[in-house]
């Protein structure tokens, strides 16, 4: 007669430890992304408004091109007269507000610096993708 051991090693893993700690971390991130600004930027998106108000001239047309030149209104501006020329389209006496149209290839970064300088000087901003 061969002789067998009566205790066994089980194999067996419990996993409600493993669930609680899954759920108590659930909770955890719930409760701490409401606690997180939604946006990074403060963006007005298109929608309904109370009052609408016409504009007596067109906005100032920014194109930024593929070589990352700025054209304000058909006019090669540097990159360090930007700001100069968004703050004379405040003293003509027109409307302060600009369309921003870069080329598709330009990099993100040129199109923020115009945005940051608009939002400096509240400028209403539309930003157009060709």
């Amino acid at each position: 007669m061969a002789l067998r051991k009566k205790n066994k090693a089980s194999a067996e893993f419990s996993m409600s430890s493993l669930t609680d700690i899954i759920f108590l971390l659930l909770i955890f991130f719930m409760l701490t992304s409401s606690m997180v600004v939604p946006n990074a930027l403060n963006l007005k998106l298109p929608g309904k408004r109370k009052n609408n108000t016409e504009l007596k001239a067109p906005p100032a047309n920014v194109t930024i091109k593929r070589d990352g030149s700025y054209w304000i209104g058909g006019k090669k501006v540097s990159k360090n007269r930007i700001e100069k020329a968004v703050i004379a389209l405040g003293k003509k006496g027109r409307p302060v507000s600009m369309t921003i149209t870069p080329d598709p290839n330009v990099p993100n970064q040129y199109v923020v610096a115009v945005i940051d300088i608009a939002q400096r000087y509240k400028v209403e901003t539309m930003l157009l993708t060709p």
